[in-house]
Formats: C-alpha cells, sequence, structure tokens
C-alpha cells in the first residue's frame, strides 16, 4: 500500500497532466510542473492530503490513470474519472451558515481610485483562506 506522500505526489501528476494541453506532456515538464505546486507550501500539500485519504493505496500506472511512452506521460480517461470522483466533496450534512454579528462602523471616508484600505486587504485574505 502506497503512503499518503507517494498518493499526494502522484495526485499532482494527476492534476497537472489534467491541466496540459491534451492531457499530454513529456517527462521534463511534468517535472517541472509538478515541482510547482509541491513547493508551493502548505495549502496544497493540505488539499493533496485530504485527497489522499480518500485514495489509499494509488498507483496510477497499473490503474491505468496515466500512460507512458518514450514522448512522455498522459492522463486517460480513466485518471479524469478518478480525479472527478475524489475531487466531489463527500455527502453528508450540508454546512450550517452561521450568521455573525457585524460591528457597527462608521461612514468610511472618500478615497482616491489609487487607495487600497487594509480593511479591504484583511478580507480578501479571508476569503482566500477560506478558498
Amino acid at each position: 500500500m502506497a503512503g499518503r506522500g507517494v498518493v499526494s505526489f502522484q495526485l499532482t501528476i494527476l492534476k497537472v497532466l489534467a491541466g496540459q494541453r491534451h492531457g499530454r506532456a513529456s517527462h521534463l515538464d511534468v517535472a517541472k510542473c509538478v515541482a510547482i505546486p509541491m513547493s508551493s507550501g502548505r495549502d496544497w500539500s493540505d488539499r493533496m492530503k485530504r485527497l489522499a485519504a480518500r485514495a489509499p493505496g494509488l498507483s496510477i500506472f497499473s490503474s491505468d490513470y496515466v500512460l507512458r511512452d518514450a514522448s512522455g506521460w498522459q492522463i486517460t480517461d480513466a485518471g479524469r474519472a478518478f480525479l472527478t470522483s475524489i475531487e466531489v466533496p463527500a455527502s453528508g450534512p450540508a454546512p450550517v451558515e452561521i450568521e455573525t454579528p457585524h460591528p457597527v462602523a462608521a461612514a468610511a471616508p472618500d478615497f482616491p481610485a489609487n487607495v487600497i484600505k487594509i480593511s479591504d486587504l484583511a478580507e480578501r485574505r479571508r476569503r482566500l483562506a477560506a478558498a
């Protein structure tokens, strides 16, 4: 059985190939493209670990999700279907939205168009972190 790190790496390969034109890339291009998200930080790593938990023992080559030949690697239709299936959120109760009270704020002063308010940046960061 493959460890989570190996499965996360294989899922990254599937994601990279799925994003390539015709689902195909040379070995060198796969290596370059995989290195980017794998070194991008905790968000990608955590996401792949969550997906890996849904695919224990994954082997993209023996499952025929990826084909290799002399000119490169290609994701198969089965590989695309598998990737789609594990990315679908698990069924369960829908998350409950909890309405949080918003503090009453004074009217915002008029800022020139080229000024970014710090509060806007904080809100953007919260939305990105939640995505």
